[in-house]
């Protein structure tokens, strides 16, 4: 643990943001559209400096707006936490919960090479790939990982699945309430014939920070959230 957490010192100390640059709280808020109605989701990631290694949490709280929340009151709540390495975030734990629901959980077993998922229920324990993500660590991985210069190929999990996610990288230029900003877009590839979609925007010139994504998901229904304020803190010295 020590040997990583020296690592990710020389790695911060050596990228183009230097240590002191690295944020210590990311603040983001969101406007949701869907197929139904509207929403609006608040997510906050915090990054620790804690004894000999980097800690993350990332808190995600969606919520309909307008007519849309009489139809759906509960609010969709997702939490990931783990570790920051030089290659990225490596998740600990991650959960969704959907109103009074029992959430759907991830626990990440990397010294067993093992992961956990608890569904509805059901669980079940499979073989923890290397670089395994879930969807929300995901979009904020690349905040400390180089990204590729043309596809990213990495293990994610949404909680009671595990699955090789296959996204080819563009660059675009996105029109979002905060003005004109240069992306890097990840477009997921599907299997022919499958109504899955998602793709993410990365802001170039901010972090890498997720600033839109679209998905399409299995049960039909179609999700965008676009970026409508970011708010970055950093702590001195880091």
């Amino acid at each position: 643990m020590k040997r990583a957490a020296l690592f990710l010192i020389l790695w911060l100390l050596g990228s183009p943001v230097c240590a002191t640059e690295i944020p210590s709280r990311i603040e983001i808020n969101y406007h949701v559209i869907t197929d139904i109605g509207e929403g609006e989701i608040h997510e906050v990631m915090e990054i620790h400096h804690t004894g000999d290694h980097y800690r993350y949490t990332i808190n995600s709280v969606a919520q309909a707006t307008g007519m849309y929340k009489l139809i759906e009151p509960n609010r969709i709540v997702r939490h990931s936490e783990g570790f920051v390495f030089e290659q990225g975030l490596q998740p600990a734990r991650a959960y969704e919960k959907r109103g009074k629901e029992t959430p759907s959980l991830a626990v990440f077993d990397w010294a067993d090479h093992s992961i956990a998922l608890s569904h509805m229920g059901h669980e079940i324990t499979q073989k923890l790939p290397y670089g395994t993500l879930d969807r929300l660590s995901f979009s904020y991985n690349f905040i400390f990982a180089a990204i590729p210069k043309k596809h990213v190929e990495r293990y994610v999990t949404d909680g009671h699945s595990l699955r090789l996610s296959h996204f080819t990288l563009t660059e675009e230029t996105l029109d979002t309430p905060m003005g004109a900003i240069k992306t890097i877009a990840l477009t997921r590839q599907e299997e022919k014939g499958s109504k899955l979609k998602r793709k993410i925007w990365l802001a170039l010139n901010n972090h890498m920070l997720p600033v839109r994504i679209v998905s399409v998901e299995e049960n039909g229904r179609e999700i965008e959230k676009i970026a409508k304020r970011i708010n970055i803190s950093y702590k001195p010295g880091r």
